[in-house]
């Protein structure tokens, strides 16, 4: 089921869109400020962010592109009363993908929610039964086989595991904290560097004698993985 992350201070109105939006299959959490919303954004992902823009404490122009910034592929959509053609042109520079004006008609915001995730599916990697494939990277999760451009690279079970957890993030970063719930468990020691040395060596594996690279760091946050840095 897709995650929509709403973003939104009228408690009326962010109740009326997630019971509409849940009603037609999608998961809705909500924030009631800025701040949560990023605090949210930090410790979840989400297939779309709904952003209003007169948030307090954090406004969804300045949320709109701290987003943009850490997550270059995150489907984002501004809702808004401010309807000018300035705000719009603000907040598109800023990184909205979409911009919907109040008052809408929910199955418009729908519409467009729908939009937004095939747009996102189409720049997945392709999944086809048991195979995942990313530029010329290829993992045979059936035969637990990964080659990259034709050449066999063997991993190790736990490499293995995080190749997969970050190709299946479709381009999105993937903090250390979410990485070892993951490939780990709930109940390893998160003090340990252990994420970052098995990204090393992934990296020589997967990219050290290969282009483009694969594996990035997003400072301060964690990991993701696509076919060039953005």
């Amino acid at each position: 089921m897709p995650s929509v992350l709403l973003v939104e201070d009228e408690p009326k109105v962010a109740q009326t869109v997630k019971e509409w939006l849940e009603a037609n299959a999608l998961r809705v959490s909500l924030a009631t400020d800025g701040a949560v919303g990023r605090y949210m954004l930090q410790r979840e992902t989400f297939d779309v962010v709904l952003l209003d823009l007169n948030l307090p404490f954090v406004s969804g122009y300045d949320l709109c592109q701290d987003i943009r910034r850490d997550n270059p592929d995150q489907p984002i959509m501004l809702i808004t009363a401010l309807g000018g053609i300035e705000q719009k042109l603000v907040g598109f520079d800023v990184g909205a993908d979409d911009y919907l004006v109040k008052p809408y008609d929910l199955r418009e915001l729908l519409a467009r929610i729908r939009t937004l995730l095939r747009k996102q599916s189409a720049q997945a990697p392709t999944h086809r039964g048991d195979v995942l494939k990313v530029a010329d990277l290829v993992m045979d999760l059936g035969f637990f086989t990964v080659n990259r451009a034709g050449k066999v690279i063997e991993l190790t079970a736990k490499e293995f595991a995080l190749l997969e957890f970050l190709v299946r993030r479709n381009g999105r970063v993937a903090m250390r904290g979410e990485i070892i719930d993951h490939v780990w468990g709930l109940n390893f020691d998160t003090g340990t560097n252990v994420v970052d040395v098995y990204i090393n060596f992934l990296r020589k594996k997967i990219d050290k004698d290969f282009h483009p690279k694969l594996i990035h760091t997003r400072q301060g946050m964690g990991y993701y993985l696509k076919p060039q840095e953005l």
